[in-house]
């Protein structure tokens, strides 16, 4: 019998390699797939249930709603989706605009921070309870009159933050650019500023609302 050449003999190689090769591969291909179903059955099954709800009475502008909210359902959404206040606005969403505020319990607050659940027998203002189209809250009157707008967007935020900062100064409530915190804070540009620092105006109207607070500051209300 005549010996193989060096090519056969690399052809046969060729042929039992690739034999080889898809052996393995479909070796492979089952292993991956039994690790896949594997993984998939330790995979954590999400819950399809309905949210937990929780009931939470709250007065609101002078009426008292009793609501069955999403426990994780924060006061800004609860009072724009249930009791379709709207003019508490959305901004940010993480407490740094300003455009969510809101009057609680005479302390106001960024309503985008809280859960509605924990307000339970609290009293809640918001820029439709200040005044109406109207009868003008005297802070609104200023901020039409000193054009503390543009946009518009901020505007519910920062008039329920400026309302709240007269008060603030009236109970000697200091700041963190007060020179003498036994002293009764004054309503200073600087004060005021300070105090209103939380509520952005992307439209850069800051000199116009500070006109429009200085101006109620020295109006009785």
């Amino acid at each position: 019998m005549p010996k193989s050449s060096n090519f056969e003999m690399s052809r046969r190689n060729l042929l039992l390699g690739t034999a080889t090769s898809v052996a393995l591969g479909a070796v492979w291909r089952k292993a991956y797939a039994q690790g896949s179903a594997d993984n998939a059955a330790r995979a954590p099954v999400v819950a399809s249930e309905a949210p937990s709800l929780g009931q939470v009475s709250i007065r609101v502008n002078g009426v008292q709603h009793d609501l069955a909210v999403d426990t994780r359902m924060t006061l800004l959404d609860a009072l724009r989706e249930h009791l379709h206040l709207t003019g508490t606005k959305k901004g940010c969403d993480h407490g740094q605009c300003g455009a969510c505020t809101v009057i609680v319990d005479g302390r106001r607050i960024n309503s985008c921070l809280t859960l509605a659940v924990m307000h339970q027998g609290d009293d809640v203002t918001t820029i439709e309870g200040l005044g109406t189209p109207e009868h003008m809250h005297p802070m609104q009157a200023a901020f039409v009159e000193y054009d503390g707008y543009q946009c518009g967007y901020c505007t519910s935020g920062q008039i329920c933050s400026a309302v709240a900062v007269l008060d603030e100064v009236k109970s000697g409530i200091p700041s963190h650019v007060t020179d003498d915190l036994n002293a009764d804070p004054q309503l200073t540009n600087i004060e005021l500023r300070e105090r209103m620092s939380g509520n952005i105006c992307r439209c850069g109207a800051y000199s116009n609302i500070a006109e429009a607070i200085a101006e109620v500051a020295g109006r009785p209300t």
